[in-house]
């Protein structure tokens, strides 16, 4: 028998939870407006406090929009958010247990080793214009670092974006950014950006050739530092 007291909910969660049954129930769909705060008010006899409380729990959700002097819109979360949501938690835990990075280190590698080879098999003209706009741009903030971080991101995000499915662009862009503390110290060592750019070069180079087995490896290369350039500098 479980004999853990039975936890008091805050009034807010309970019109929360009312509320998220009837968005599941269909009652209103993407786009629609939820009634005014007063009218919910009425219906759950319940104060002004909880039932915004209430909508900013939903909003920080995506469930909802809020536009001030407007009433909450029903949304349909992104990818980005919902990752987005869980990355301050994943800071802290990197933060509190630094050998967890390691285990970060090896998610990413399989996931973006695997995007390479997928790029490289279904990447289109446009998109290889795309990528390579991107190592362009990314070559051109040499002189300034937090653009320059900013903008390898985004070369690897670009990759994962040829795949077509919107959750592994905000994966990768929340695995890079939850490592960013570690990966800066990196990057800030004389020379290691040229090491990067020559690394997505290679990266480049080898989808715009639709290898896969290139791309792939030139990733895993890229990821795990084998080159003897890095191992100098780090």
């Amino acid at each position: 028998m479980n004999s853990e007291p039975i936890q008091r909910r805050k009034i807010y969660q309970e019109v929360v939870d009312r509320l998220m049954n009837r968005i599941r129930a269909g009652e209103w769909g993407a786009g629609d407006h939820l009634p005014s705060e007063r009218d919910l008010m009425d219906a759950y006899g319940v104060g002004r406090p909880a039932v915004r409380e209430a909508l900013q729990d939903l909003a920080r959700s995506g469930i909802v929009e809020i536009t001030h002097g407007e009433r909450a819109r029903v949304v349909v979360p992104t990818a980005d958010l919902l990752i987005e949501q869980v990355a301050g938690g994943a800071k802290h835990l990197l933060q509190m247990q630094p050998d967890m990075l390691g285990h970060l280190k090896d998610a990413r590698l399989f996931l973006e080793t695997g995007l390479c080879r997928i790029a490289a098999q279904k990447a289109s003209d446009a998109d290889i214009e795309r990528l390579r706009a991107c190592l362009d741009a990314h070559r051109a903030s040499l002189s300034d670092l937090s653009v320059f971080v900013n903008r390898d991101m985004l070369f690897h995000r670009e990759i994962a974006v040829i795949s077509g499915n919107p959750i592994f662009p905000a994966i990768v862009e929340a695995m890079f950014n939850w490592a960013s503390a570690f990966y800066q110290t990196i990057v800030r060592a004389p020379g290691a950006e040229q090491v990067t750019l020559a690394e997505h070069t290679r990266i480049y180079e080898a989808i715009a050739a639709r290898d896969p087995d290139a791309a792939a490896m030139a990733m895993h290369d890229h990821l795990t530092r084998a080159n003897v350039l890095y191992r100098a500098h780090n």
